[in-house]
């Protein structure tokens, strides 16, 4: 596996997580 589409496809889950987390709980992020 290509490394650098390991790390892009990583990021972009953590990115769809924290938008997710703000979206519907705020308050845990605060």
């Amino acid at each position: 596996m290509n490394w650098m589409y390991l790390i892009s496809g990583t990021l972009t889950l953590l990115l769809l997580v924290y938008l997710v987390y703000a979206l519907f709980w705020p308050e845990k992020l605060a």
